[in-house]
């Protein structure tokens, strides 16, 4: 219960110390990614083009069956999910077993909840990007879905085709000759049946499931290193004691030398290991069940993607069209604000630096600076500190380079 107070008690002074102007740029960046999903309902709630159609066209004559997955399925399943577990792992597994016994317990609750909100703004950014893509598309083009007939029940009368064809041939329903026709032939009058009707590309469904499943996927096997084992790069110079052979154990492998460099092992000891590990023993492949858990997310975006094949709601092309999209934001949401899973240790990116908070300017590489996250008196108290002896261990809510501790916690080499 003291250790539990303390760790409270050192969380609420970083947090205090915590730069203002670097908490206002990442509530900024929540305030964004929400307003992207806003102009995306916007875009779904706008009565958008509705392209004109065949009334021959089979395409476009399935049965209405509803739908499999609903949309508040889809929510719970694309949103509720992801953030759910992202969650639990950013809180339970976090920092890892790679940190020393004696790191304060404020500064491992710093990365879990640092850890725990890039893994919510990168599915966010993911989800978001692909509503307001997905809606925005379906408002410009209007696209027919395969039952648009069947919600329209046109009306067929050779006087209505007259007033309402605009294109084909055809001058009767019983004709084989195309009869191409505007949205006002139909006599349903629920705008918002028809809205949707008319909303087939690209599939909403199948870019919603892929943006927030392949993302909690990402996660997954960037957090537990689910990835195909790898060679990492050498220097040339190492290459041929690197093969010397794929048999022999790695403590039964000494390097090559000949008498003339007996004379300098002594001085070639510290930069020549006196055994080579063989490239066999350099990596190996994840357990299967991590494989399985890290693709069930995969398999259910297919499952809600196909669904809207049968039943009757999108054809094939708007289908592989949301499910691109939803890939691609899934991706670059992840890549946003994770490193690559293969050498990332499972770690995401630190924050920006204080002075960069906003704004990079030309001439800089990248948003991290030396400036660190805290505000400047606190980098000026922490410097007096270090010179008097004295070692802070609370800090902000955000780890400060110079620290050791967050070294130790970061470093990818001990990961």
């Amino acid at each position: 219960m003291v250790a539990t107070t303390k760790t409270v008690s050192n969380l609420a002074v970083g947090a205090r110390y915590l730069s203002k102007r670097l908490l206002a740029s990442y509530i900024l960046d929540w305030v964004l990614i929400l307003g992207t999903a806003a102009v995306g309902g916007a875009f779904s709630k706008i009565d958008g083009a509705r392209h004109d159609f065949s009334l021959q066209d089979p395409s476009i004559s399935f049965p209405d069956h509803g739908d499999t997955v609903s949309v508040g399925v889809l929510i719970v399943v694309s949103v509720v999910a992801p953030g759910v577990i992202t969650a639990l792992i950013s809180l339970l597994f976090v920092p890892g077993p790679t940190i020393p016994h004696s790191t304060p317990k404020a500064l491992i609750w710093r990365r879990k909840i640092w850890e725990w909100n890039t893994a919510w703004m990168g599915l966010g950014l993911a989800l978001a990007a692909a509503f307001l893509i997905t809606e925005g598309l379906k408002d410009l083009s209007g696209k027919p879905r395969p039952h648009m007939l069947a919600v329209c029940n046109p009306d067929t009368s050779p006087a209505s085709i007259r007033q309402h064809q605009v294109g084909g041939l055809g001058t009767s329903i019983d004709s084989a000759v195309p009869i191409v026709v505007d949205w006002h032939i139909c006599r349903n009058t629920d705008v918002s049946q028809m809205r949707d009707a008319f909303a087939s590309w690209p599939s909403g469904h199948a870019s919603f499931s892929w943006a927030g499943m392949l993302y909690l996927s990402l996660f997954i096997c960037a957090k537990f290193a689910v990835q195909i084992p790898f060679l990492p790069p050498t220097p040339a110079s190492q290459d041929s004691r690197r093969y010397i052979s794929t048999f022999d154990e790695e403590n039964d492998i000494p390097h090559e030398e000949d008498h003339s460099s007996k004379n300098l092992r002594s001085d070639t000891s510290l930069s020549s290991p006196r055994h080579t590990h063989p490239p066999r023993n350099e990596a190996a492949a994840p357990p299967i069940y991590l494989l399985i858990i890290a693709f069930v997310p995969i398999g259910v975006a297919f499952f809600i993607s196909v669904s809207r094949w049968f039943d009757y709601r999108h054809h094939g092309f708007d289908i592989i069209s949301g499910s691109l999209i939803g890939i691609f934001t899934a991706w670059f949401g992840f890549r946003w604000y994770h490193l690559p899973i293969r050498g990332g240790s499972g770690w995401a990116w630190g924050a920006r630096s204080r002075g960069r908070a906003f704004w990079l300017g030309i001439g800089r590489a990248n948003y991290v600076g030396d400036e660190g996250w805290e505000t400047a008196g606190r980098n000026a108290q922490k410097r007096s500190d270090l010179e008097a002896g004295r070692r802070d261990v609370t800090g902000a809510g955000l780890p400060d380079r110079g620290d050791a501790t967050e070294t130790a916690v970061t470093n990818p080499a001990q990961s």
